[in-house]
C-alpha cells in the first residue's frame, strides 16, 4: 500500500514538474507547433526526467549506505561521497573536458567509487567514526575543489564549474537523461542485489557470515551500485545532498527497518521529494531561480542537526 501511494506520489509530482514555473502549462500540452510544447519537450520533460531518476538514486543510496554501515547518518552528501565525486567532475572540467559529458561523468564516477571503497575499509569502526570519517573526507574534497577553482585556466571555466557545484536542473536535456539511465539502472539492479544481504548484515557481519551470506560480494555491490549512481548523478546535475538522508528516516516507520523493504520506497520517496522541491525553486519570486542544491541544503542541513540531537538523547 505504502509503495502504491508513493508512486501516485511520483506520478503527482512529475506532472506539477511539468506545469511549474514562472508561466504554468498545462503538462499534456503537447500539441505540435505551439511555444508551450517545445517548452515541455525541451525543457520540463528533461528536467522532470532528470530530477525522479536522480532523486531515485540518491534515496535508494541513502537506504544502502545505511544499512551496509548500520548507521542512521549515513547519506552520500553526508559522507563526503558526493564531495569527491564532484571533486572528480571538477578535475575533469579543470583538464578541459567541459564539453566531454562522459569524460566528466567517468571521472565523477570514479572518485565516487573511491570514496565508498574507503568509507567501506572502516564499516566496523563506531558510527562517530564513520561520520568524522566522511566530514575529513567531504572537506579534504572541498578543498581540492576549491584548489582547482582558484587555478581555473579560464573565466568561463571558473563560471562552469562554480554553477555546476551548486547542483541544479536547469539547462539539462535528453542527452543529459541518456547519460544517467544507464549508470543509474545498473545502480538499481547492483543495490537491490545487495538488499537480502543487507538484511543479514544489520545483524553485525559475524552473524551474517555464520548465515551464508558472502561479505566480499556485499562490499563489492554496495560500492559499485552506490559509487556508480552517485558518480553519475553528480556528473549531470551537480552536488545535491541530503535525499537520501531525509527519505529512509522519513519512511522507516512506514516500511519497517530491513534495508530489502526499504530500498524501492526510497527510491520512490527520493524522486518524490527531488521533483516537488525542484518544482518549489522555480517558483520563488525574483529573476534567478534558486538552485536546487541549495534548497536541499536548506532542508537537509536542520534535518541533520535534529537527528544527531535525536541520537545524542537516546544515548544519554
Amino acid at each position: 500500500m505504502i509503495r502504491l501511494l508513493l508512486a501516485l506520489l511520483v506520478a503527482a509530482a512529475f506532472l506539477l514538474s511539468l506545469a511549474a514555473g514562472k508561466v504554468w502549462i498545462a503538462p499534456w500540452a503537447f500539441a505540435a507547433g505551439t511555444a508551450e510544447a517545445l517548452v515541455l519537450l525541451e525543457l520540463r520533460l528533461p528536467r522532470a526526467l532528470l530530477g525522479a531518476l536522480v532523486g531515485a538514486v540518491l534515496g535508494a543510496a541513502g537506504a544502502v549506505l545505511q544499512g551496509y554501515l548500520r548507521n542512521p547518518l549515513a547519506e552520500p552528501g553526508v559522507l563526503g561521497v558526493s564531495a569527491t565525486a564532484a571533486l572528480g567532475a571538477v578535475l575533469a572540467i579543470f583538464l578541459g573536458a567541459g564539453g566531454q559529458p562522459l569524460a566528466i561523468a567517468g571521472s565523477a564516477m570514479a572518485f565516487a567509487l573511491g570514496a565508498v571503497a574507503l568509507l567501506g575499509l572502516i564499516a566496523g569502526s563506531s558510527g562517530l567514526q564513520l561520520v568524522l570519517a566522511g566530514v575529513v573526507l567531504a572537506n579534504l574534497s572541498a578543498a581540492l575543489t576549491s584548489l582547482l577553482i582558484s587555478l581555473a585556466p579560464t573565466p568561463f571555466a571558473l563560471g562552469e564549474i562554480v554553477t555546476w557545484l551548486m547542483g541544479a536542473l536547469t539547462d539539462r536535456s535528453m542527452a543529459d537523461v541518456g547519460l544517467l539511465l544507464l549508470p543509474a539502472l545498473a545502480a538499481f539492479a547492483l543495490m537491490a542485489a545487495a538488499a537480502r544481504a543487507l538484511d543479514t548484515l544489520s545483524l553485525g557481519e559475524t552473524v551474517a557470515a555464520s548465515l551464508g551470506t558472502d561479505l566480499a560480494l556485499t562490499r563489492l555491490l554496495v560500492i559499485a551500485g552506490v559509487g556508480l549512481g552517485v558518480g553519475a548523478s553528480v556528473a549531470v546535475t551537480g552536488v545535491i545532498s541530503f535525499v537520501g538522508l531525509v527519505v529512509p528516516h522519513l519512511l522507516r516507520p512506514l516500511v519497517g527497518p530491513e534495508p530489502s523493504r526499504l530500498l524501492l520506497p526510497s527510491a520512490l520517496g527520493g524522486a518524490a521529494l527531488l521533483l516537488l522541491a525542484d518544482s518549489l525553486v522555480r517558483l520563488v519570486p525574483g529573476a534567478a531561480e534558486l538552485k536546487l542544491g541549495i534548497a536541499m541544503a536548506l532542508i537537509g542541513a536542520p534535518f541533520f542537526l535534529w537527528l544527531l540531537w535525536r541520537t545524542r538523547s537516546a544515548l544519554a
